[in-house]
């Protein structure tokens, strides 16, 4: 038996092994919450059960990938909170990516002014080609060249202090 997909190329159907090296292009955005540890262990809060910053970002990654058709790769624990995600997005428009990342990283700034933490997110994004969109550690993901451009973008955020979105 012969898997048939369409080719983006020409809309043709073509067997899967004629197309399987087309390579999707997409947004990967890799989130981290700032000096998260640090804030923490100054409000007391437990890394075992989420509190209202880890909460909250559980709840907008969960929106932000269903609203603009994202694919969760790493990080989302309801469990225990969100405190990085990996998200990648193949098809959505990159200007409504960055303007729904803007945000959420508005939202967490707010969470963290009000709950007296000060916690912050930094983001970094990769526009580019995506090599996989399956659901893995990040131990894992961190291989994927994607995720490797997105980690370098969120290290600058970082370093120029956190609280921002970083592009490459």
């Amino acid at each position: 038996m012969i898997s048939w997909l369409v080719s983006s190329e020409d809309g043709a159907l073509k067997p899967a092994r004629a197309v399987r090296d087309l390579q999707l292009n997409g947004i990967t955005v890799v989130l981290d919450l700032d000096r998260f540890k640090e804030v923490m262990k100054l409000m007391g809060w437990s890394e075992y059960k989420p509190n209202v910053v880890t909460g909250s970002l559980t709840r907008l990654v969960e929106e932000l990938a269903s609203k603009l058709g994202g694919v969760v790769i790493h990080g989302l624990d309801e469990e225990r909170g969100t405190e990085e995600a990996v998200i990648k997005f193949v098809g959505a428009d990159v200007e409504e990516v960055l303007g729904e990342l803007e945000r959420v990283r508005l939202e967490i700034e707010r969470i963290g002014k009000e709950s007296g933490s000060n916690a912050t997110i930094s983001m970094g994004v990769y526009v580019g080609p995506i090599t996989s969109l399956k659901p893995q550690p990040l131990s894992e993901a961190r291989r994927a060249p994607e995720v490797v451009m997105a980690l370098r973008a969120l290290k600058k955020a970082k370093k120029k202090g956190g609280n921002a979105i970083v592009v490459l």
